[in-house]
């Protein structure tokens, strides 16, 4: 009877701690869970990291609580262990599409992210072993690469470890983990152009692609980065064309003739334009008058401003349009007569402080745009 009961307490003893494994409960140690993410690009980058604090051990973190290199941490299989960049579990980092860091290629996924410090520089470890709890378990050959970078001593203190993005641009952004008094910076860059064409490729065959302007919009994102251009004239004579898909609009007639352009059939892409003009509304007429400036054809621009007066008299932006074409061509006197037009038609402040700056400009016999 007895041994049965020490049996049945044992039972109830294990069931007891097998689900308080499964408890939700602060991390170690009162650190901190985090989790930081940003696009770069089309290219999405997510950190998973436990932030330990400082708690009054300045000048006590670096070197001393965090391990200069590898080091036998007394458990688990690796006898020769970097830091976990973090507290508690295992630090991960996980791409969305390949990337470069620090100049080096790395593929899309998810990896444990250790370092190893040195005395003012340090060796970030992207690992193919990203569900390891702690570095207890690193073993060199998983790892998918190494790349050394300069550490750098910061003025004011980080009371908590955190990753922070910054100087980002479309292709690439500084991934800084910061602690105490150390910054420790890694650039991660992305080929932004080939990974958004590559995805336009996914996305239009798929049940985006019944949509005409997803094929304009992909062929338009070709143009404007000169690259791919057959493939762009395919995507925008589909999106006139295709069958159930195919609309014939302005802004498609457009992207074709630019196209067509890039591709150096000028006289095709006249003649598109020519059936694109009437079918624009004012704002897509005024836009595109505004991209002719933009790109030094003043007379055209002029020609198109005036066609969208003549579609759509007396209105704000007309006169606006009317205003900018003048003044493109050296006629500062129309050009002022249309500026003096809009203003009393300007339907914000916004609208109404333009156009005042406008006027001014003019007689001071200056273009506007």
């Amino acid at each position: 009877m007895i041994r049965k009961l020490n049996l049945i307490g044992a039972i109830v003893l294990f069931a007891f701690a097998a689900s308080s494994q499964n408890l939700t409960t602060l991390p170690n140690g009162g650190n901190k869970k985090a989790s930081v993410s940003e696009r770069i690009g089309i290219t999405d980058v997510t950190i998973h990291y436990d932030r330990p604090g400082v708690k009054g051990r300045e000048g006590k973190i670096w070197n001393n609580l965090v391990h200069l290199g590898y080091k036998d941490l007394g458990f688990g299989t690796s006898k020769a262990v970097p830091w976990r960049a973090g507290a508690n579990e295992n630090t991960t980092i996980t791409f969305s599409t390949d990337v470069k860091v620090e100049g080096q290629p790395l593929k899309a996924g998810t990896y444990g992210f250790s370092i190893a410090m040195g005395n003012d520089d340090a060796t970030l470890i992207f690992s193919n072993n990203a569900t390891s709890w702690g570095s207890f378990f690193y073993d060199p050959k998983e790892d998918a690469l190494r790349v050394p970078v300069k550490t750098i001593a910061l003025n004011e203190n980080v009371e908590w470890l955190k990753y922070e993005f910054m100087n980002e641009t479309d292709n690439s952004a500084v991934i800084a983990l910061m602690w105490e008094k150390l910054k420790i910076p890694f650039k991660v860059e992305v080929d932004y152009v080939r990974t958004q064409m590559e995805s336009y490729r996914r996305e239009l065959k798929s049940d985006i692609g019944f949509k005409s302007d997803a094929w304009q919009q992909a062929a338009q994102f070709a143009v404007d980065h000169n690259t791919n251009l057959d493939e762009a004239s395919q995507w925008s004579d589909y999106s006139l064309n295709g069958v159930f898909v195919g609309e014939k609009n302005f802004r498609n007639y457009a992207t074709r003739a630019a196209v067509l352009n890039k591709l150096g059939k000028t006289a095709d892409a006249d003649a598109a334009m020519k059936t694109a003009m009437p079918l624009a509304s004012m704002q897509e007429l005024h836009q595109y008058g505004r991209q002719l400036l933009q790109q030094k054809r003043s007379k055209e621009a002029l020609e198109v401003f005036k066609m969208n007066a003549q579609k759509n008299p007396n209105q704000f932006t007309i006169y606006v349009g009317l205003a900018r074409g003048y003044s493109a061509n050296g006629d500062y006197a129309n050009a002022l007569k249309n500026a003096q037009l809009a203003l009393p038609l300007a339907p914000n402040q916004v609208n109404k402080y333009t156009v005042e700056k406008m006027i001014a400009t003019l007689k001071e016999g200056k273009d506007i745009n």
